[in-house]
């Protein structure tokens, strides 16, 4: 796993090993960073589960003024913080850790962010409740973009009432992975 590109290009990035964490496989990191390619400069991202950081570094060295990384794993934050050592992109990092619920309910009303990567495991429900929670805190600016990796199905797992609260601007089937990017919708 590398920086594809950007002022740390080619940067080898660790993972941590074992099956707690899912790295986002390159060719999958690729299609994400063409969707949204026009928009990084300049724009605060949000990576709230972390895992090693790489989203979040990618956009960095794509020209992103600062990022967020979050993960409740502690190891995880270990191997983010060196990640974001190893790339020189530590400066522009605040890297916690701690779980998304607390985080995305402290940070309502009092921070927002233009790029929001959310790579929960598959099987749980964390997805909904983060999108739940970014919604009602106000957490996407407007015309943000919301890149949820996730399993099969629909990202909102059925839920019409958090549907409305989105705009769907693009699906995309990667094997296992599927990518959704949302943004907040238009309030009526």
């Amino acid at each position: 796993m590398r920086i594809i590109t950007g002022t740390a290009r080619g940067t080898r990035l660790a993972t941590l090993e074992g099956e707690n964490t899912r790295p986002t496989g390159e060719r999958v990191k690729e299609a994400v960073f063409s969707m949204i390619q026009f928009d990084i400069e300049g724009r605060r991202v949000l990576d709230l589960f972390g895992g090693s950081g790489q989203l979040a570094l990618e956009a960095l060295s794509r020209g992103a003024e600062g990022a967020v990384i979050i993960d409740s794993a502690p190891e995880a934050v270990e191997i983010i913080k060196a990640n974001a050592k190893a790339t020189k992109l530590f400066d522009r990092c605040r890297i916690s850790a701690m779980e998304y619920e607390p985080f995305l309910r402290r940070a309502a009303g009092r921070e927002s962010f233009d790029i929001i990567f959310l790579d929960p495991p598959y099987k749980s429900d964390y997805m909904t409740r983060a999108l739940s929670l970014i919604a009602s805190g106000g957490i996407a600016k407007r015309g943000a973009h919301i890149i949820c990796e996730h399993g099969d199905g629909d990202v909102f797992r059925g839920d019409a009432e958090l549907a409305a609260k989105y705009e769907v601007k693009k699906r995309s089937n990667y094997g296992r992975a599927n990518i959704t990017v949302l943004t907040p919708a238009e309030e009526a």
